[in-house]
């Protein structure tokens, strides 16, 4: 068993990680930094129940970030009858989504990629 095309490119994705490309060209790909070489190597070994965690984090992750731009839906209105709106819900989703984020890093031994530490200032890496 292993992972998918797709669900390698979610998770480097949801570990805030760049597009891993088709070849091995170019100064900006993954390949010339030993982090990106890691979470490379930790995607392509991974046991069988490992790869169930990983998958159980994509689905949770795929739901959260799909969330977030629903809640734009709510954005124009402030209170209807006695519901009243959280103001600050698309930054509670993201700031969700995000720390998913980093226990899937976590899980997987990599420090957050930049996708994610500029949504996480507290998140050291």
């Amino acid at each position: 068993m292993s992972l998918t095309s797709d669900e390698k490119i979610n998770a480097r994705r949801h570990c805030g990680y760049p597009a891993y490309g088709s070849q091995p060209s170019g100064f900006s790909s993954w390949r010339f930094f030993q982090i990106y070489g890691l979470l490379e190597y930790r995607l392509n070994n991974l046991a069988d129940g490992e790869i169930k965690v990983i998958r159980n984090y994509l689905v949770t992750l795929a739901s959260l970030e799909e969330a977030i731009p629903r809640s734009s839906e709510s954005l124009d209105t402030d209170r209807a009858a006695i519901w009243s709106r959280n103001q600050n819900e698309t930054r509670d989703r993201e700031k969700l989504f995000d720390g998913w984020r980093t226990r899937l890093c976590s899980f997987l031994g990599v420090p957050p990629g930049p996708g994610i530490r500029s949504n996480c200032p507290n998140v050291i890496v």
